[in-house]
């Protein structure tokens, strides 16, 4: 949810609470005449429960005693209300407040049942004529401050991933001009300079790639594409990085599966998967590529390590932007932290999904989800197999 969604739905809850106050009022004006008073018992003033139910935001009206007489859907379910009872001790107290001096009160304040996270909502409390009746209005934030607690990270780990290879250089190239008279050290602050220039532009690099792909739309110009010529060019680019550490690239599954979308952000996808593959595995193990039918209109590519896994808490955040498991371990790998949420977001242009499986001690298994275009005669009269082999050299 971004700033101008939250601030679009505010002000659509502030005209709806406008019309509200408005019918309050004319209430409070109808209880001097007899004929037209309402009773608490009897329901709402007329009109309110129209108004009520067109709310975007949680809405409850309690009487004098505390006890509800309308409460949205929403505010049921995020478990606000049960029954006719009003279950928050904080919007029973601020409504006992507005209903002793009439005031309008705003609050924010954290909902928790039990174990389940909590719940942020933008509370507001106001009175409705006479009779005690008080309106809550809960709108909720929850979703907003996440998305607004990730952009702070991001701030935050973009500044310290471009500091720090800046740092490093510039005290490099001061190094390299105190030992100009010392060739071997030259060459050797040479080669770290090269290797944090590195690391620098793949950041960069890594960032472009991402802001395009942010909006979430779907590619503009798709085409078919051959997942076996995608898995084959993302091993061959990330085979340089797994020979120094022994690791065997394999390839199996189903051949001839094709799907509609970019093949070169595909492609990134899968080297995505593989680079982090390689990174978090011990030397001299393997790692596997292979695709499958998922069913007759999904084709799955799943990648699978033998590294030290992921623990059960980080799996449902591995997938934001620098997001790291052990971010000592990660300074050593030298990956950017962009790497997983670059493949989440062009699985999402291509209507697919991603997901991961994971134990601590006994590798991972990312799987990319996307929409089966075709298959040829061959692999549909042939059924699947199982077998892996290395990747060619």
């Amino acid at each position: 949810m971004n700033v101008e969604v939250v601030a679009g739905l505010a002000s659509g809850v502030g005209l709806l609470t406008g019309l509200v106050a408005g019918l309050a009022v004319r209430a409070s004006e109808r209880a001097q005449r007899p004929a037209d008073t309402p009773s608490p018992v009897s329901g709402l003033p007329s009109g309110v429960a129209s108004v009520l139910s067109v709310l975007p935001s949680s809405a409850v009206v309690i009487d004098g005693e505390d006890r509800v007489l309308r409460a949205s859907s929403a505010a049921r379910a995020f478990g606000l209300v049960s029954g006719d009872r009003l279950l928050v001790d904080e919007l029973i107290a601020m409504a006992r407040l507005v209903r002793r001096d009439g005031e309008i009160r705003e609050e924010e304040i954290e909902v928790v049942h039990g174990r389940r996270e909590g719940r942020w909502f933008s509370v507001r409390v106001a009175p409705m004529g006479s009779h005690g009746l008080v309106l809550v209005l809960a709108e909720d934030l929850t979703e907003f401050r996440r998305v607004e607690a990730v952009r702070r990270d991001f701030v935050a780990n973009v500044s310290h991933e471009l500091k720090t290879p800046v740092g490093a250089l510039s005290l490099l190239s001061e190094t390299v001009e105190e030992a100009a008279d010392d060739p071997e050290a030259v060459r050797r602050f040479a080669g770290r300079m090269q290797h944090e220039s590195a690391r620098l532009t793949n950041v960069i690099q890594d960032l472009i790639t991402l802001t395009r792909l942010q909006g979430g739309e779907v590619v503009e110009r798709p085409r078919t594409v051959a997942l076996d010529d995608v898995i084959h060019e993302a091993v061959d680019r990330c085979r340089l990085k797994a020979e120094p550490k022994e690791i065997t690239l394999a390839i199996g599954g189903r051949d001839d599966l094709r799907v509609y979308g970019d093949e070169e952000l595909l492609i990134t996808a899968v080297r995505n998967l593989i680079d982090n593959a390689i990174a978090y595995s011990p030397e001299r193990t393997r790692v596997v590529v292979c695709t499958r039918l998922a069913d007759e209109k999904h084709v799955e590519v799943s990648v699978t390590d033998q590294g030290i896994g992921i623990p059960e808490a980080d799996l449902e955040r591995i997938f934001e932007r620098f997001y790291r498991v052990d971010p000592a371990r990660s300074r050593q790998t030298g990956g950017t932290g962009l790497g997983l949420a670059i493949v989440k977001h062009v699985t999402t242009r291509h209507r697919g999904d991603v997901n991961v499986w994971s134990k601590e001690g006994s590798g991972s298994t990312f799987t990319i989800r996307l929409p089966l275009l075709s298959t040829s005669a061959s692999a549909k009269e042939t059924p699947e197999q199982d077998t892996v082999r290395e990747a060619p050299q």
